[in-house]
């Protein structure tokens, strides 16, 4: 017993210093720039709430927070990355519905999307606007399908990527409606939506954090909200349950990863800080503006929020057999 006990001294003084070491860390913490690793190109949506972010915790933290834009490989590219990164607070990742769609719909990934990940806080919800290129004619989402009916395999739609949010909604449309569309994948939001507004492809479903001031100004014609209600930044633009389709609902959701075995005092301050930004007024007005709304909570509510909808995309893609191409 005594060996016990004078053995036992120096591991409580390791468990001590330990202790110590990881609260100095959060403390200090950043003492250089943050990478903050974006899945898509400048001019998406998850760059706009990216730039909004960095912005604030540069403000915050007195370093920068920097975005690192990796678009491609239907985010997987972007989360390999950040999953080889060091644990140390330097490396964030923002995610997107994708992060919980991929294991659905991909049939390896080099992680995975629960373990291999810490989980800091929600950031954002937002549902798809669905737009299309004024020149086909279409005024609204009913008009629009009755084209893509008489025009079977002939109008092509963009997404910002296999198994981005955007993908699904306008897959599920397609299931519903009972309509033959042809999907044409981008890195990104911003480059889909080029082709989109020159023509070269008919419709797309993305943020509106992204799109609505290009349908304001007429440049695309809105066709509809994805949400269950109408959305607060456009309530003129009818959802697709109303022209149809009861009980459909899509939507984008945004949350701050970083690699596994980030240690719990960086943590639990980096949360804390993103959440007094989510509910700054003006940062709350700003996103509301562009069709977005505030999630923000604790580490273990974005886990379990990305677990439950794994397994809802796991049931959803079985049954209407939706591919990543």
């Amino acid at each position: 017993m005594f060996l016990l006990r004078k053995l036992s001294l120096p591991l409580v003084g390791l468990m001590l210093a330990v202790g110590v070491g990881q609260a100095r860390s959060a403390e200090n913490y950043p003492q250089r720039p943050v990478r903050m690793i974006i899945p898509f190109p400048p001019a998406g949506a998850g760059d706009i709430l990216g730039r909004m972010l960095s912005a604030r915790l540069t403000e915050t933290f007195g370093q920068q927070f920097v975005n690192d834009n990796r678009p491609g490989g239907g985010n997987v590219i972007a989360s390999e990355l950040t999953v080889r990164a060091n644990p140390d607070g330097y490396t964030l990742f923002i995610a997107s519905a994708t992060h919980a769609i991929n294991p659905a719909l991909l049939k390896k990934l080099p992680y995975d999307s629960i373990k291999d990940f810490t989980f800091i806080t929600l950031l954002a919800d937002s549902p798809l606007l669905c737009v299309a290129n004024p020149a086909l004619g279409a005024a609204n989402l009913k008009e629009f399908i009755a084209i893509a009916k008489s025009r079977p395999g002939k109008i092509n739609y963009a997404s910002s990527g296999p198994g981005t949010g955007g993908h699904l909604a306008v897959e599920l449309i397609k299931f519903n409606a009972g309509i033959d569309m042809v999907h044409v994948p981008y890195k990104g939001a911003g480059p889909a939506l080029t082709d989109v507004i020159a023509g070269q492809l008919q419709f797309m479903c993305t943020s509106p954090l992204a799109v609505l001031p290009l349908a304001k100004s007429g440049r695309l014609r809105a066709m509809a909200m994805t949400s269950a209600k109408r959305s607060r930044a456009a309530p003129e633009i009818p959802t697709v349950a109303e022209q149809g389709f009861p009980g459909y609902q899509a939507s984008l959701w945004y949350q701050m990863l970083a690699p596994a075995n980030l240690p719990e005092s960086i943590v639990k301050r980096l949360n804390s800080e993103i959440n007094r930004v989510l509910k700054l007024p003006d940062f709350v007005e700003q996103l509301a503006i562009q069709g977005g709304e505030p999630l923000g909570g604790t580490p273990q509510e974005a886990r379990r929020y990305t677990q439950v909808e794994i397994e809802r995309w796991l049931n959803l893609i079985k049954k209407t057999s939706i591919s990543a191409q």
